[in-house]
């Protein structure tokens, strides 16, 4: 994520200012609401994980963000 590799491929990035390095910093200082908001943003194209460096499944980290909310949406009832 500190790369910017997914950055420079990401289809929903370059239309809105999705930005995985900021789900990043607001997943650590717990602000849910953001990252509600900016996870929406992300087509789930899978162009962040085909050209990490690292291997870092991305696309599946905003698959488990959006379903934990869910999870929580689905109790918070």
């Amino acid at each position: 994520i500190a790369c910017g590799g997914c950055a420079a491929t990401c289809s929903a990035a370059n239309f809105t200012s999705f930005s995985l390095r900021k789900i990043n910093i607001l997943v650590r200082r717990g602000e849910n609401s953001e990252v509600r908001s900016e996870i929406n943003r992300c087509m789930l194209c899978g162009k962040c994980t085909l050209v990490c460096p690292r291997g870092v499944n991305t696309r599946n980290a905003i698959f488990l963000i959006r379903e934990a909310f869910q999870k929580y949406d689905n109790y918070a009832v």
